[in-house]
């Protein structure tokens, strides 16, 4: 690298942030419901974990805006009397925390059995082809129901409520790994027919110093899309599963389990309960899909016009 392609990098991403506004309001945007999500131990005036500070009493109260709002509940309550702004913090904070895990997951299996497949070819390619299709086949729905149901058997329902983030984050990576096997496949099929990998043969390079050093690099511009796409896909898996009742336990609450346990209070006047955190889930899912988009159109000089 030449002393001046810092340079050259900066004002490239800065001429980027004047092109895409978009993508720098979602990044500004999910970078503050992060920072507050991860911070909510510091930042939440209640704590929805500690069942003893419930008030009955103060179930179902509405935002602070509304006429019988009360100031020590900016969102106001749930059918609990939980307090529901610092919920959806800790809610958020464990969706995004299940969401990153997953991806974590799914890449290093993907891009494992991808970089395989595309470099060696031939049987390796075939084998790791039809192990992405049958786990294709394989919805995360039923992986979650199957998991749920082996370790509700097994250890118990309180094993389950315990163990709940990392049967999650366990379920989502294993289900949604061919993304990556796929993208990391393709990348390998174009970076290895180039110079650059004929030359580091010709020097006497292994294969898996080819993979490591030369090939790996040169194809993470697809993965970071494919990254950010498949975290907000795992965090809406999460929700979903939460919400069918096959994710995270009411004593836990996530972004998904907030929405459902507020879902039937709709009907009785109380929206705030889901259509609060479901505003957040909104932005979280808005948020990293235009950055993705964004980085997408940065990391492809195609697009990158």
């Amino acid at each position: 690298m030449t002393a001046r392609e810092p340079g050259l990098v900066s004002r490239g991403a800065a001429a980027f942030a004047l092109r895409r506004p978009g993508a720098i309001l979602a990044a500004a945007i999910l970078g503050v419901i992060a920072i507050a999500a991860f911070a909510a131990p510091l930042i939440a005036p209640h704590d929805p974990f500690d069942l003893a500070s419930f008030d009955i009493l103060d179930a179902e109260l509405p935002p602070v805006w509304q006429a019988d709002g009360d100031p020590r509940f900016l969102l106001g309550t749930d059918a609990q009397g939980r307090d529901l702004f610092s919920a959806i913090l800790y809610g958020a904070r464990i969706s995004l925390l299940i969401g990153i895990l997953a991806v974590i997951i799914q890449a290093a299996i993907g891009i494992s059995l991808g970089l395989l497949a595309g470099y060696f070819g031939g049987r390796t390619d075939s084998i790791v082809t039809r192990l992405a299709d049958i786990q294709l086949a394989l919805s995360t729905l039923m992986m979650a129901i199957v998991a749920m149901a082996l370790v509700r058997a097994g250890l118990g329902g309180e094993a389950l409520s315990q163990f709940a983030v990392p049967l999650l984050v366990v379920v989502i990576g294993l289900a949604e790994w061919p993304i990556f096997a796929r993208t990391a496949r393709s990348a390998v099929l174009v970076e290895a027919t180039k110079d650059y990998v004929r030359a580091a043969r010709a020097v006497g390079d292994s294969d898996w110093t080819i993979l490591r050093r030369h090939i790996l690099p040169n194809s993470l511009s697809p993965l970071i899309i494919v990254a950010t796409t498949q975290v907000a896909g795992a965090i809406m898996a999460e929700a979903a599963l939460s919400f069918l009742g096959l994710g995270m336990p009411v004593t836990k609450p996530s972004l998904g389990t907030l929405i459902r346990s507020g879902y039937d209070l709709i009907f009785a006047g109380s929206w705030w309960v889901t259509v609060l955190p479901g505003l957040v889930l909104i932005a979280v899912l808005i948020s990293i899909n235009v950055l993705g988009d964004g980085l997408r159109d940065w990391l492809d000089p195609r697009r990158n016009g």
